[in-house]
């Protein structure tokens, strides 16, 4: 099944996210200070698939406390939760949303968008 692309996302994520980035370390960056400057922290989130890096599984709930560190996030976009007393880095594209406010609810969308059409940096 072909994917659907979003006209006004693209639109975001071409002026805002990845503008004037010419490289993969540049369009990596541009979308962790995106998400760092947009993602309202703490946010309350759900696991919406696993994956084999992390030890969430479907339905489990979290609290997103922020951005790991930029060299974490050089392939793909990571935010910090607090896991059995700890924090640790996991996959946004896991993560789902939960009663987070609408500029929160747009940045997690346009990372899973940019994941789900097969974009990479």
């Amino acid at each position: 099944m072909a994917k659907r692309k979003d006209p006004d996302r693209e639109e975001r994520i071409l002026m805002e996210i990845v503008v004037d980035a010419y490289g993969e370390e540049e369009r990596a960056m541009g979308w962790y200070y995106y998400l760092q400057d947009n993602l309202q922290f703490p946010f309350p989130a759900k696991c919406a698939s696993e994956r084999p890096i992390s030890p969430l599984r479907i339905g489990d709930q979290v609290s997103v406390i922020g951005m790991p560190p930029e060299d974490e996030c050089m392939r793909e976009m990571f935010v910090t939760i607090e896991w059995d007393k700890r924090k640790l880095a996991v996959p946004l594209a896991q993560l789902q949303a939960l009663k987070a406010d609408k500029e929160t609810q747009q940045a997690v969308e346009d990372w899973h968008y940019w994941a789900g059409m097969g974009y990479e940096f």
